[in-house]
C-alpha cells in the first residue's frame, strides 16, 4: 500500500522541477502522466512491478514529448530601458566604498520596470580579485500584458560578493558570482491599501561572466574605446522557491569609452528574461525584455 503514495510524491516532484528548469515539452503531459502511474500501479502485482513501470513510463514520456506547453505559461514581450551609475570610492589601498543606483524603466523610458538603489564595502586583493558585501533595495513595478496586480511591492536584500578577471590574448574577462538573501513584500494585489502586509525570504545566486575588448589600443587604459558582452544567470533556491528555480538571464552587447582613470562610459543592447514572482490565474509569467542599457562608472 505504500508503493502508490511513494510513486505519486516521486511524480509530483519530478513534474514541479521539470517546469522549474523550464522543459516546456515535458511539462504539459506530466500531470496526465502521473495519474496514468499511479492508478496503474494500483493494479500491479509486485512480480512484475518493474516491467510494467517501464512500459508505463516509456509511454507517458512519449506522451509528454508529444505536447505543446505553450498554453501552460504566459509569455509578455517589452520594451525596457536600463540607465545605472556606478562608483567605486577608495578609502585606502585594499577597501572601497561601491554606490550605486539603477532607473530601470519600461517603454524605453516613460515608465517605471524597478528602481534599485545598492551600496557596499569591497575589499581588493593583491592579486586582482575582490570580495565585497553589500545591501540593496529595490521597488518592482507590475509591467507587460500580465501584471502580477496593480501594485508595485519592495524588496531588501544582503550580498554577499566575489569577482576576479583574467586576459587571453585580446579578451579581458571578469568573473562575478553573488548569493543574496532576500525580502520581498507580499501585498495583497486584490485590497484597497497596497501596504506591506508581510514579507517573504527568498535565496538566489547569480553568476556573471564579461569580456571587453580594446578597439585603438592594446589594452583598456586612458582614452581607449571597447566592446563588451557579458550575460548573467540568476537561479533561486531554497524552501519558498518553489517553481521559481530559473529567477532571469540577462545578456548585454556595449560600446564603451575609458576616459581616464575616473570616469568610463558605455552604451547598448539589454535582453533580459525573467520569471515573474507571482503565477497569473495559476500559469508561470515569462517576460522577454529587451532595449538600451547605458552605464556610467565613476572612480574616485
Amino acid at each position: 500500500m505504500g508503493v502508490v503514495p511513494n510513486i505519486r510524491m516521486i511524480a509530483s516532484h519530478v513534474e514541479n522541477t521539470i517546469c522549474a528548469i523550464r522543459l516546456p515539452t515535458l511539462y504539459c503531459g506530466l500531470s496526465f502522466c502521473k495519474d496514468i502511474i499511479v492508478n496503474q500501479l494500483k493494479n500491479v502485482r509486485m512480480g512484475g512491478f518493474y516491467k510494467k513501470l517501464k512500459l508505463t513510463t516509456t509511454i507517458c514520456l512519449s506522451f509528454a514529448l508529444a505536447q505543446n506547453a505553450s498554453a501552460q505559461r504566459l509569455s509578455t514581450y517589452n520594451d525596457i530601458g536600463w540607465y545605472n551609475v556606478f562608483g567605486t570610492f577608495n578609502i585606502s589601498k585594499h577597501i572601497s566604498i561601491i554606490p550605486e543606483f539603477q532607473w530601470r524603466r519600461n517603454n524605453i523610458i516613460t515608465d517605471w520596470q524597478q528602481l534599485l538603489a545598492r551600496a557596499g564595502v569591497q575589499y581588493h586583493f593583491d592579486k586582482g580579485g575582490t570580495a565585497a558585501i553589500l545591501y540593496c533595495f529595490t521597488m518592482s513595478y507590475p509591467i507587460g500584458d500580465y501584471p502580477w496586480g496593480p501594485y508595485p511591492f519592495p524588496e531588501h536584500r544582503i550580498t554577499e560578493q566575489v569577482g576576479f578577471t583574467g586576459t587571453t590574448g585580446i579578451f579581458n574577462f571578469s568573473h562575478r558570482l553573488r548569493l543574496e538573501q532576500r525580502w520581498l513584500g507580499q501585498i495583497n494585489q486584490k485590497g484597497e491599501s497596497g501596504k506591506v502586509e508581510s514579507w517573504m525570504y527568498l535565496n538566489r545566486a547569480r553568476y556573471q561572466l564579461r569580456t571587453d575588448v580594446a578597439i585603438n589600443r592594446k589594452k583598456i587604459e586612458d582614452k581607449t574605446f571597447y566592446v563588451a558582452a557579458f550575460d548573467e544567470i540568476l537561479i533561486g533556491f531554497g524552501k519558498n522557491v518553489n517553481q521559481n528555480v530559473f529567477d532571469q538571464n540577462r545578456l548585454g552587447l556595449l560600446a564603451g569609452y575609458r576616459m581616464n582613470k575616473n570616469f568610463r562610459f558605455e552604451a547598448g543592447y539589454l535582453n533580459q528574461i525573467v520569471q515573474q514572482p507571482a503565477p497569473v490565474n495559476g500559469h508561470p509569467v515569462y517576460q522577454y525584455n529587451q532595449g538600451p542599457i547605458v552605464n556610467l562608472y565613476v572612480t574616485k
